[in-house]
């Protein structure tokens, strides 16, 4: 419908319309100017603070030629700076695009060409690997400055401080529509390359609403951020959301069980997001018995799904905590399914119902729904989804076809509508003929006292194609045998479901979000067969 407005007239309500990232901090900032935003260290920023910190970074990358639509790379360990950035950029309609730290320069060189990022900000222990990295790229000419956290100045770099101190704290006026680009996320991918997933204020705030009504977050928290901020679950699950609510962050570094349990004593923190793998490193941890975890009211688990007997162990130990298990993907911003705490124990296992603004449904490789019960792969519509993926129309296409978007992953829907993620269609073992689910693998030898942790995953077979391997990490203290677990799961599990080959070790490779390397496993691992 044509509404005959001036173009100037249109503009101007579009700009009084706006609802992107870039505002929902100044709006925060309005209605809670003196509460505490972040705390980070000694470091401690009032919601009107932070958003005049946002305001004089965003002008100074204005001056250094910073427009809409342009990349800004960052590449930094968890900080109240990585915040700064990240909202700046939002003003201004920048892309963010986030890096993982444990990257390679090669790695990232590839994802500073891929993205054509014109701004790069490291943390100063990482400029000589990151300057590396632009030096191996065709981006020479980036704009460089380093996030000083403890490495010292990097001559030829900027000092993203002096960004933060600049003289102009006028809030910049770039108008930012609902589907512009804000981030692209790089996923940790199963390919030679990983692909940058686009993200809008659309897909984020869509998202941002879900978890809000959802998984009942309020402006009372006070959370921990401690798994990587590069990451969507605790940048766009989390701390992002705590300042559209205007709750208080408390961020660390990284997820060091010691100093996780400290900070929820010190700030009596309510709120707190773990994977599966955080949540049992810090139910082992010394500590755990010894701090004042009182205060804790919310948990939030994602990335994998919990073994049930640690959910067991943690409604024993923490009996005041509602757990909530968040489902998704970096291409739904990343969320689309949640269980609630009310069905933890009941649905052990699940990923619940589709959220707020997901529909979700599993379907077969024609893309037809398929019966209840049965197993299929699992796909959504949704504004949490990507826009899709940059300059990549072939896999962008193959994601969307027929107007959902692919998981990849395989799950079942009951009659009640609860999802059970089965598998990644890469983790399904298919061993003479017979598909098996490694996550029922893994469940099944949690049962057995004194496991810690257990990764299943497939590895060459001369007679089987592939067979059933598990890697077992036992408990401090606990000494297991191959004989042990194979008289444990045989009676539990299918004869072709148990394992062919048992290995025990100390722990199990993980990446900074703590998800568990099944890929690094399968590689080191491959030639377990030819060796028995």
């Amino acid at each position: 419908m044509t509404t005959g407005f001036t173009d100037e007239t249109t503009a101007a309500i579009a700009i009084a319309r706006s609802y992107t990232i870039g505002d929902l901090l100044r709006r925060t900032a309005l209605r809670s100017p003196d509460k505490t935003a972040i705390i980070d260290g000694d470091l401690s920023l009032t919601f009107a603070e932070f958003d005049d910190a946002v305001n004089r970074c965003a002008n100074a990358l204005t001056e250094r030629g910073l427009i809409k639509g342009d990349r800004l790379a960052l590449i930094s360990h968890n900080c109240w700076q990585f915040a700064v950035v990240n909202f700046a950029a939002a003003r201004l309609g920048a892309i963010l695009v986030p890096i993982n730290f444990g990257l390679g320069s090669d790695e990232i060189a590839f994802i500073l060409d891929h993205s054509g990022s014109s701004v790069v900000i490291a943390e100063d222990s990482l400029a000589a690997t990151v300057g590396a990295a632009i030096d191996a790229s065709s981006r020479g000419d980036v704009v460089r400055a380093t996030i000083g956290l403890g490495g010292g100045a990097v001559d030829g770099w900027e000092d993203v401080a002096s960004w933060i101190a600049h003289d102009d704290a006028t809030p910049p006026q770039v108008a930012v529509g609902d589907d512009d680009p804000l981030r692209m996320m790089f996923t940790s991918g199963t390919e030679s390359r990983p692909k940058g997933v686009l993200l809008s204020s659309k897909s984020l705030v869509s998202q941002y609403s879900s978890c809000i009504i959802d998984g009942g977050m309020t402006a009372d928290d006070i959370e921990v951020h401690s798994l990587p901020l590069y990451h969507c679950a605790q940048l766009d699950c989390m701390l992002s959301v705590d300042v559209y609510l205007g709750a208080t962050s408390i961020i660390l570094p990284g997820p060091d069980p010691a100093a996780l349990l400290a900070a929820v004593e010190k700030h009596r923190a309510t709120k707190l997001f773990c994977p599966p793998t955080v949540w049992i490193a810090l139910l082992r941890h010394p500590d755990f018995e010894t701090r004042d975890l009182s205060s804790l009211r919310k948990g939030y688990y994602g990335a994998s799904a919990m073994p049930v007997e640690v959910l067991r162990e943690m409604s024993r130990r923490l009996p005041d905590v509602q757990l909530w298990n968040f489902y998704g993907q970096t291409e739904m911003s990343p969320l689309a399914t949640i269980l609630q705490p009310h069905e933890q124990l009941d649905r052990a296992g699940s990923a619940g119902r589709a959220s707020l603004n997901v529909e979700t449904i599993v379907v077969d490789d024609e893309d037809n729904p398929v019966p209840v019960g049965e197993v299929g792969e699992i796909v959504h519509r949704s504004p949490h989804a990507c826009l899709g993926y940059y300059n990549d129309e072939e896999k962008t296409a193959a994601a969307f076809r027929n107007g959902w978007f692919h998981s990849g992953d395989l799950g079942i829907i009951d009659e009640d509508g609860y999802l059970s993620v089965v598998d990644r269609k890469k983790d399904m073992i298919k061993t003479g003929g017979e598909n098996v689910a490694s996550r029922e693998v893994e469940e099944a030898i949690y049962l057995l006292d004194g496991v810690a942790e257990v990764a299943v995953f497939g590895v060459p077979h001369p007679k089987w194609i592939e067979a059933v391997a598990a890697v077992v990490v036992p408990k401090d203290g606990v000494v297991l045998t191959e004989a042990q677990v194979n008289a444990h799961v045989e009676g539990v599990l299918a004869g072709y479901k148990r394992p062919k080959y048992v290995i025990f070790a100390d722990a199990l490779p993980k990446n900074p979000s703590g998800k568990i390397l099944k890929k690094n496993l399968r590689v080191a691992h491959e030639g377990v067969a030819a060796a028995h």
